[in-house]
């Protein structure tokens, strides 16, 4: 018999497209809740990473499907610092740079890339006690979890957030709405596990809410799901608090 907790047990899946906010939240509200964290997007970051560094052509979806079993991934769970290494290389930073931001999407979409890495990812999950964020967890990954959230906001304000995150003062607001606008028809318009909201996910538009607001309204959502009652969304907590990234 399993005598741990609920909590213990649960999975949380926040999906959402860039700039919504999910991974500050959802590192934020797995430490809060001494949970493990999974993010997904890093793994398909790495696997673009490995791709654009050993010469295979990534808009050449035959070339990455024959070399999608090649690299040696492996993803930390520390809410608190969270890694993610390419044959035992710490590509954390890495893959945060323009050239893997520009190609990711389009390696994102080979169905060979999506089934090893959603193993790979399944097998993190294995009894839950986490947070898993990414833009299929609770349709594909994991979608018995038992919170399934979905982020969003307005273009005008992830654009804003990704800005802010940037180390160039000179990045146009503009130019970085216009690709994440791109980005998000390529990730909702995929054939395999598209982006998209799970029948029994929960909406969370993120727009007028600061990161500080998210986590508290995510946290409740989390003890309705461990005591069993709907996770509906409720009206976002009133305090500000840190600006969301």
């Amino acid at each position: 018999m399993d005598t741990r907790t609920p909590l213990a047990t649960i999975v949380v899946a926040v999906d959402g497209p860039s700039g919504s906010g999910k991974s500050s939240v959802s590192r934020e509200v797995a430490r809060r809740l001494g949970l493990r964290y999974l993010d997904t997007g890093a793994m398909y970051r790495a696997m673009t990473w490995w791709m654009l560094h050993n010469g295979v052509e990534v808009t050449d979806a035959v070339a990455v499907a024959a070399a999608a079993d090649k690299p040696e991934l492996v993803s930390g769970t520390d809410p608190s610092g969270p890694t993610i290494t390419v044959d035992g290389i710490d590509v954390a930073g890495p893959i945060r740079g323009p050239e893997v931001t520009g190609s990711v999407s389009a390696v994102s979409a080979v169905p060979e890339v999506r089934t090893r890495l959603v193993a790979m990812q399944r097998a993190v999950i294995g009894s839950g006690g986490i947070v898993v964020e990414g833009r299929d967890i609770g349709t594909v990954v994991a979608p018995d979890a038992a919170l399934k959230v979905y982020l969003t906001a307005s273009e005008a304000a992830r654009a804003a957030r990704r800005n802010a995150e940037s180390d160039d003062p000179a990045t146009d607001v503009n130019a970085t709405q216009a690709d994440l606008a791109r980005r998000d028809a390529l990730d909702s318009g995929r054939a395999t596990a598209p982006l998209t909201l799970a029948a029994d996910g929960v909406l969370v538009d993120t727009t007028e809410m600061d990161r500080d607001q998210v986590v508290e309204h995510l946290l409740g959502l989390v003890a309705r799901a461990v005591d069993g009652g709907s996770a509906v969304a409720a009206g976002a907590p009133e305090p500000a608090g840190e600006a969301l990234r």
